[in-house]
């Protein structure tokens, strides 16, 4: 039998973000130590509130939920409420969250999570990657229990908040630029593979046959992410981001990456926030992240859909 991977989350949540952590508790792949939340999607505040619903409603307890950075290291925080909604996690009707945060920054917990577990964890960032270079830069030593970082954010093509930009990357590129410059093994998630995950009115109706609250809360939560993704960007059905990094630790056969060398931009008047990808090697830069390329649709909807599955059960 396999032994699950210890990880945690370091969260924005965020329709994706939600079933990224619905996927990380429900998979049996997974043990889940510890949930992070950063300024993102939303303010810090409502990201924190929506980590808090999320675990209620799917029934997550045990599993230590503390409010992150309020801001990126250098910029103004840019939130996402043209996709997400004024919540951060508009559509479903949510009831007052059960769990609470425990009383430590999320970069603290980081660091006691890691120093205290008998065997490297890995990190998945699906928000700006304020918190983890915090904890890289306030507590170095804590490289050294970190087995990866396998994170949603970048491209190696166009961007999705400016053409050249990948939100998450765009909002703190600061802290992209010293995650990628960790020297830890990295693993870019961006939207070459997320593009791919598309929550397609086929996988809706999967969800609706599971017939438990939670999967109707998850359909009200896509159906809310769809409509936001046919304004914005003419999508026929929205890519659901975040749980692609989370499918990536589930099993690495559900995500192909190739190896590059990965560069932040910090000064471009017109890139800043882009991921400079080298896939082909012009730079003769050393690699420094995996980066994933092609996504197995259904091994990866499989994986959710039954995430989903076990967690709505336990609730029943």
């Amino acid at each position: 039998m396999t032994v699950p991977v210890p990880v945690v989350i370091d969260c924005d949540p965020g329709h994706d973000d939600a079933l990224a952590i619905m996927l990380a508790a429900g998979d049996p792949a997974i043990d889940l130590l510890a949930i992070t939340t950063v300024a993102g999607n939303q303010t810090v505040e409502r990201t924190t509130l929506n980590a808090r619903r999320v675990c209620t409603v799917a029934g997550i307890t045990g599993v230590p939920v503390a409010e992150g950075c309020a801001r990126p290291l250098v910029q103004p925080l840019l939130v996402a409420g043209d996709v997400h909604g004024d919540s951060g996690l508009d559509g479903p009707r949510f009831s007052e969250p059960t769990v609470d945060v425990v009383p430590e920054h999320a970069v603290e917990l980081m660091r006691r999570v890691l120093a205290e577990h008998p065997e490297p964890v890995t990190l998945v960032p699906t928000g700006p990657l304020t918190n983890v270079a915090l904890l890289l830069t306030r507590h170095p030593d804590s490289a050294r229990d970190i087995r990866e970082i396998v994170l949603m954010g970048g491209s190696a093509g166009r961007g999705n908040r400016t053409p050249a930009a990948e939100f998450n990357i765009h909002v703190d590129p600061e802290s992209a630029d010293i995650v990628f410059n960790s020297g830890l093994p990295v693993t870019m998630c961006g939207l070459d593979v997320t593009h791919q995950a598309l929550a397609t009115p086929d996988v809706l109706g999967r969800l609706e046959r599971l017939d438990t609250g939670l999967s109707r809360t998850c359909v009200e939560l896509m159906t809310y992410f769809a409509s936001a993704y046919r304004r914005l960007w003419g999508f026929a059905a929205p890519p659901l981001h975040d749980p692609v990094a989370v499918a990536r630790v589930i099993d690495p056969g559900i995500v192909r990456c190739v190896e590059a060398n990965v560069v932040v931009e910090l000064h471009g008047r017109y890139t800043r926030g882009a991921t400079v990808v080298d896939l082909h090697q012009y730079t003769g830069r050393p690699v420094n992240a995996r980066v994933a390329v092609e996504l197995d649709v259904e091994m990866f909807w499989d994986r959710v859909i039954a995430a989903v599955d076990v967690l709505g059960r336990r609730m029943r």
